[in-house]
């Protein structure tokens, strides 16, 4: 890590920016009939005027104000506080922020209080690649093994995985850490999409954007269901019919339904050959996700979960359960990058692979950092693992993600891909911005 003047974070501003996705039922699912895609959005601003970090918050409409709140009730942690002291050990500096006694009893590490805390963290995170002028996924793919463990809080975990555990593991892969990177910088990395899937879009756009999807190569597509079953099963021969059997199919029930419910449900779309059931009960139903795991091992169906897994520990559980299948992280919901990094850690001692949730605003620019992190430092493998993408509202970030042959382009640009273009930030601004004022 390199040394130089000090930085001091001298100011937070925080924006609610909404996007009315829900007139096209972009984002529409069983859970969420009619999200409208928005960002609790921060920014750090510094004594160096050509410095700031940026970072956010997903969320779907309503609740926003409430996050933004939550980020303004941690200023008193930032303010005064130099990007030095995150740099030399960001895990302590982590665990400051998530140490307030009073802050920390609206949560501890979870709920609105804990996706503020995403949202500053990330923004941390890009202050600091800004500064060494990296992507975030090259810069901590950069780390030394003792570096990197510097990043994280083991308070919670270290009876399932050890500071020395790890170590050993990041040193097993530091020898061929270069080898990944040239990998990701020249193949990019693996991607499916939920485009297609959303259960407010008729057959004909279906079929439409299935074709799309295989066109632009991906090889791995996701739908949604749970409302209707007879609706689910027509659909799926709709999809099937498009793609065919030797393209994997995903299922997401977004979280609608009981666990005995979840298996029956499944066992009757075990036909369409799902390669995974994503969210089939309550995030926070640890040992119902192990009965239905159990229960369609025999149908080589996997459940996967974590988009609203809330912390390090619920992912801990999951883990030792056998509770899941695919671990699916999310750049916000977890505490930032440096929580991230520990699920990673768990993920990888129990061979799970990770496959981020994203889509939303913003969440494919970060969790495409967090992918390759992975793969280059942590698994050394992307064997089974493949990162959502959708196409929606990435024209709204400096530093846009990138798709080529169904695969995410490796980002090149310093920073954590967070910063919003700030005409897209003042013309999304919620309640007040130009595009709100022409709704009401």
């Amino acid at each position: 890590m390199s040394s130089t003047s000090v930085t001091t974070i001298t100011e937070v501003t925080v924006n609610d920016i909404r996007f009315p996705t829900s007139k096209q039922l972009d984002g529409s699912d069983a859970m969420s009939p009619d999200p409208d895609y928005s960002s609790a959005y921060v920014i750090l601003h510094t004594d160096n005027p050509s410095l700031e970090g940026h970072g956010h918050s997903f969320t779907i409409g309503r609740g926003t104000e409430i996050i933004c709140v939550a980020i303004k009730a941690h200023q008193h942690l930032l303010i005064g506080h130099t990007l030095e002291e995150f740099i030399s050990n960001p895990g302590a500096f982590w665990h400051h922020l998530t140490n307030d006694s009073q802050l920390r009893w609206i949560g501890p590490e979870k709920g609105a209080i804990h996706l503020a805390l995403g949202a500053i963290v990330n923004a941390l995170w890009d202050l600091y690649a800004k500064r060494e002028g990296k992507p975030l996924w090259r810069l901590i793919s950069d780390f030394t093994p003792e570096e990197f463990l510097k990043c994280i809080d083991f308070r919670y975990i270290s009876d399932v995985i050890t500071p020395d555990e790890a170590l050993h593991m990041l040193k097993e892969l530091e020898p061929t850490k270069s080898e990944r990177v040239q990998q990701v910088e020249e193949q990019g990395y693996p991607a499916y999409t939920t485009s297609a899937g959303w259960l407010g879009y008729s057959d004909e756009k279906i079929q439409r954007l299935c074709r799309e999807a295989i066109n632009e190569g991906f090889t791995h597509l996701k739908i949604k269901v749970g409302r209707d079953l007879q609706d689910d099963i027509r659909r799926l021969k709709v999809i099937r019919q498009e793609v065919g059997y030797d393209r994997r199919v995903m299922l997401d029930a977004n979280q609608v339904w009981n666990v005995d419910q979840a298996i029956e449900w499944m066992k009757n779309l075990v036909e369409f050959s799902p390669y995974w059931i994503e969210e089939p009960t309550s995030p926070d139903d640890i040992l119902g996700h192990a009965r239905i795991s159990q229960a369609l091992q025999s149908y080589n169906i996997g459940v996967a979960t974590g988009e609203h897994g809330m912390n390090r520990i619920l992912f801990k559980q999951m883990l030792q359960a056998n509770a899941l299948q695919f671990c699916q992280i999310d750049a916000c919901r977890l505490g930032g990058v440096n929580e991230v990094l520990a699920v990673l850690l768990l993920a990888a001692k129990f061979h799970v692979p990770v496959c981020p949730h994203a889509g939303g605003v913003g969440l494919c620019e970060l969790v495409q950092h967090l992918s390759m992190i992975n793969f280059v430092a942590v698994s050394g493998t992307w064997e089974n693992c493949v990162t959502e993408f959708i196409d929606h509202l990435h024209e709204h970030f400096e530093d846009p993600c990138i798709i080529k042959n169904g695969r995410y382009v490796a980002p090149s640009r310093p920073g954590y891909s967070t910063q919003m273009k700030e005409n897209s930030r003042q013309e999304y601004s919620f309640p007040n911005g130009p595009v709100w004022k022409t709704d009401t």
